[in-house]
């Protein structure tokens, strides 16, 4: 893979142009089993449109909610470095490949930059393990290890081979967050704003590419200050370990344990003393319908689980196949043609687009619920597509195609931010059974880094093949494909807690 080629913000991929960072891209019954059905419904209580519904494990949980929010922007330290070290080899790979003395070796200069996803793929697989077996917290302060490790060897690197292993460890680093962030947020959230807090692990990604373009500034100043922007990343890293080892653990993990005196502690840390009966009952009566120990990486396919842990896998895929990353590619040349030169406009457009998007998202997760966003997402991106490909081909459009192109690529990072890039990180943890959660959001987002990489592989040979007006209407006609896939077999998760969901997706044996 070149090193020039540009990577994506919303679908985790990034690239190394030194001349600035793109900020984008980024038990089963008959019928589908995500199928939120009637009776479930009936069970509960229909509030007005734009409410809630009330939900037997957290009802009322808004008065106690308050003392989740610090170890939910602790958890989010992790999502910060994962989108620090994905941006910070753009502004500095100039720099360090002439101190390096690999200017001319493109070859190694791809090495450092694809470095870093193959370690992600192997840490976004090892985190379940971890999560699974050590607990939720402990994960993370392990992970700071190779985080630390790796911006520490990044910024002391005398020759290639060192920056590479560093690059390596803070990709298994940075997989494992991905990995972990989602799935302790979502463990540890109120299930009335569970989407809220759920959707800002993507909002934080894209501040922790921001800050990595912040740090850049100073080099065209200062050469050597590439070595103090992989060193900074160690400083959130230890950040990170110390919060978690005063942070409480999930209270569904250590009730999965048989840990209760511990799940006790958690429950009162987090939500109030007053709320501790009233979750434990709950809790416990999920954990008494089944009495198996934690799944194994073949129970992910057993025919129990199998339907639930393919959604998971598709939503990355879409995500990956619908054509974000191309969108980024060409959003240079796209606002060159109509007249926007600056590549640093361009990211900041792009950038905006996508923060403004997210905030919106955040704000609508536990109102309209994450399968309408899904699918109000993906059909934006269809019709942004559609806009796309024939701005660049319709004769009667010419006059217009430089406009035209920039509304729908901006239209399309807008509706992509919305649904496609931050639901499908919340909603996994929410679809998976408690005995199979860590590891079935590792396998799903182990999906998402070797589809990541494949399709950034094969890009530029399918574009010089078909032409890029044809690669856009394919990516349409996949987002409608995604569409239909996401009506009939995602359920919704809004006001629901984990244990209903799990009751009604993956019942006990």
């Amino acid at each position: 893979m070149s090193p020039r080629e540009p990577r994506s913000c919303f679908g985790f991929q990034f690239g190394s142009d030194p001349m600035g960072l793109e900020l984008g891209r980024v038990g089963t019954s008959s019928g589908s089993v995500f199928r939120s059905s009637a009776k479930t419904r009936s069970n509960k209580a229909q509030i007005s449109d734009g409410d809630i519904e009330e939900s037997s494990l957290l009802k009322g949980q808004s008065t106690s909610s308050g003392s989740v929010l610090p170890y939910v922007g602790v958890a989010s330290l992790g999502a910060i470095l994962f989108g620090y070290h994905l941006g910070v080899v753009n502004g500095a790979l100039e720099y360090l490949a002439k101190d390096l003395g690999i200017v001319d070796n493109t070859v190694l200069q791809g090495w450092v930059v694809s470095t870093l996803l193959a370690g992600a793929t192997v840490g976004s697989f090892t985190g379940g393990s971890l999560a699974d077996r050590f607990g939720r917290t402990k994960t993370f302060v392990l992970d700071a290890i190779p985080l630390t490790l790796g911006a520490i060897l990044c910024a002391t690197a005398k020759n290639v081979e060192t920056m590479i292993i560093g690059r390596l460890l803070s990709g298994i680093g940075i997989g494992i967050s991905s990995a972990i962030v989602p799935l302790y947020i979502s463990e540890i959230s109120p299930t009335e704003i569970r989407g809220t807090l759920g959707s800002i692990n993507q909002l934080f990604i894209c501040i922790g590419i921001l800050a990595a373009l912040v740090a850049g500034l100073p080099l065209a100043g200062n050469p050597i200050w590439w070595r103090a922007m992989f060193g900074i990343a160690a400083i959130p890293s230890v950040l990170l370990a110390l919060g978690m080892a005063f942070s409480p653990e999930s209270p569904r993990w250590l009730v999965q344990q048989r840990k209760i005196t511990q799940a006790e502690q958690a429950i009162r840390k987090l939500y109030g003393k007053n709320r501790v009966t009233e979750l434990m009952e709950d809790l416990s009566a999920s954990a008494q319908g089944s009495e198996e120990h934690d799944a194994g990486w073949f129970d992910l396919f057993s025919s129990r689980y199998f339907k639930v842990v393919s959604v998971g896998a598709a939503l990355f895929l879409f995500q990956q196949l619908a054509g974000i990353n191309a969108v980024v590619y060409y959003s240079t040349s796209v606002f060159r043609s109509a007249g926007v030169t600056s590549d640093v406009a361009a990211s900041a457009l792009v950038g905006a687009a996508n923060v403004f998007g997210t905030i919106v998202a955040s704000s609508l997760m536990d109102k309209k619920g994450r399968k309408s966003l899904l699918i109000t997402s993906f059909t934006g991106m269809a019709a942004s597509m559609l806009l796309l490909s024939l701005s660049f081909t319709w004769k009667i459009l010419t006059p217009y195609s430089g406009p035209l192109a920039v509304i729908g690529t901006v239209l399309y990072v807008l509706s992509f931010s919305l649904g496609a890039g931050p639901v499908p990180a919340l909603l996994l943890p929410e679809i998976f059974a408690s005995r199979i959660r860590a590891k079935a959001v590792a396998l799903s987002l182990g999906m998402h880094w070797i589809s990541n990489f494949f399709i950034g592989l094969c890009f530029l040979s399918v574009v010089t093949t078909f032409g890029i007006s044809k690669v856009y209407l394919g990516f349409g006609c996949i987002c409608v494909l995604a569409v239909m896939y996401i009506a009939s077999n995602v359920v919704e998760t809004k006001g629901r807690s984990l244990e209903d969901i799990e009751r009604e997706l993956s019942p006990p044996i």
